[in-house]
């Protein structure tokens, strides 16, 4: 996980480019999505963080956006129904 506060404009791109970064995140609301997602785009910088993997951002406890990532968004929904 990288937090977008602590890393430059460059670095960053360079890593979207090189596909180390694939999906972005709210820190806060612990939501995660494409970096094409008009959510995460309006977020804060201090709460946007980004990983290259949906492993990677549900390891760190992260759920899909619901916008952005319908399909995953319901899986994810199913699965905390059936775990009731």
């Amino acid at each position: 996980m990288i937090n977008h506060k602590n890393v430059s404009d460059i670095l960053l791109r360079r890593q979207i480019h090189h596909g180390e970064i694939n999906y972005g995140g709210n820190r806060k609301l612990k939501i995660y999505g494409t970096l094409h997602c008009g959510s995460g785009k309006r977020m804060k910088k201090e709460n946007r963080v980004f990983f290259k993997s949906t492993q990677e951002a549900i390891s760190y406890g992260y759920r899909p956006c619901g916008h952005c990532m319908k399909p995953e968004y319901h899986l994810y929904k199913q699965k905390l129904q059936s775990n009731q």
